[in-house]
């Protein structure tokens, strides 16, 4: 029986190689947008795809998606967290909006369709049960200069879908999955990637500068990202996080390693501190 997958953000990027990685597999697809009408896949039909407009912003944009799936398909087993984007500068150099608006995007909204996609698993179709992908970052596990809101919107995903995983009950069968990619050559470091305006105390880092040189040689291809994710999916016991790229798996693996040095070396004062019986 195919399985149903419902993927925000299919308009580039990971998003849009994960709706065609699906329909080559055989499974059925509903590929949300802003703007829907933009999308094209190869192979699609009236039996396995759906296109709708979906703004994480907007939840009765969200409502209406979900709506429309199951009317269409009858059940959703994987919903795919993807919509996002970066916003890069030093952090006094982002106002106020901008700030507002990365976590509205990155984090209310991946919370607004979660919410939407835990109800829908476990009270609105038979067998209960599904997958739900968030794509997060390696910038969701380690700290990045230019990036500290959309490290801070990561790391929000990142804390909230494990505390998360632990209230679900078993017999829901809704396994939680934050993706973590390194660089892969999408579009998130060109033209979809947000920089602040300059700030005079900052001109020893120009964020601009260093995304348009990284932009297009990083090491990630975003087809073979979009099969890992797809792997993820299917899996019967998927983990609660993975990194996906080369240098993300490296640079976690050395994060680890940090961690584990720092809370080591000042172990006697955090052992030092619980009440005397």
């Amino acid at each position: 029986m195919p399985r149903v997958f419902l993927i925000t953000g299919c308009s580039t990027g990971f998003g849009k190689d994960y709706v065609q990685e699906v329909l080559d597999r055989g499974d059925y697809v509903v590929a949300t947008a802003r703007k829907p009408e933009s999308l094209s896949f190869s192979g699609t039909n009236d039996k396995n795809y759906l296109s709708s407009k979906l703004d994480v912003t907007d939840k009765k944009t969200i409502q209406d998606t979900f709506d429309q799936a199951l009317k269409k398909f009858g059940r959703i087993d994987v919903v795919c967290n993807n919509a996002g984007y970066g916003l890069s500068g030093c952090f006094e150099e982002y106002k106020e909006n901008e700030i507002r608006q990365q976590m509205e995007i990155n984090f209310f909204g991946l919370l607004d369709v979660t919410r939407i996609a835990l109800e829908t698993m476990r009270d609105k179709q038979k067998p209960q049960g599904g997958r739900i992908q968030q794509v997060t970052s390696i910038g969701g596990q380690r700290g990045v200069p230019t990036f500290s809101l959309y490290c801070a919107s990561k790391w929000a995903v990142e804390g909230f879908t494990e505390a998360l995983s632990h209230e679900l009950k078993p017999e829901w069968n809704i396994h939680l999955t934050c993706i973590e990619p390194g660089g892969f050559r999408t579009d998130w470091a060109g033209r979809s990637m947000a920089f602040a305006e300059r700030h005079p105390a900052y001109d020893h880092i120009d964020a601009k500068t260093q995304m348009e040189k990284r932009h297009g040689t990083q090491a990630g291809d975003p087809k073979k990202g979009a099969k890992a994710m797809y792997e993820f999916a299917i899996m019967d016991d998927p983990p609660l996080r993975s990194v996906i790229g080369t240098d993300a798996y490296k640079a976690i693996l050395d994060k680890i390693d940090k961690y584990e040095q720092n809370y080591k070396k000042y172990e006697k004062i955090a052992n030092s501190t619980d009440v005397e019986e």
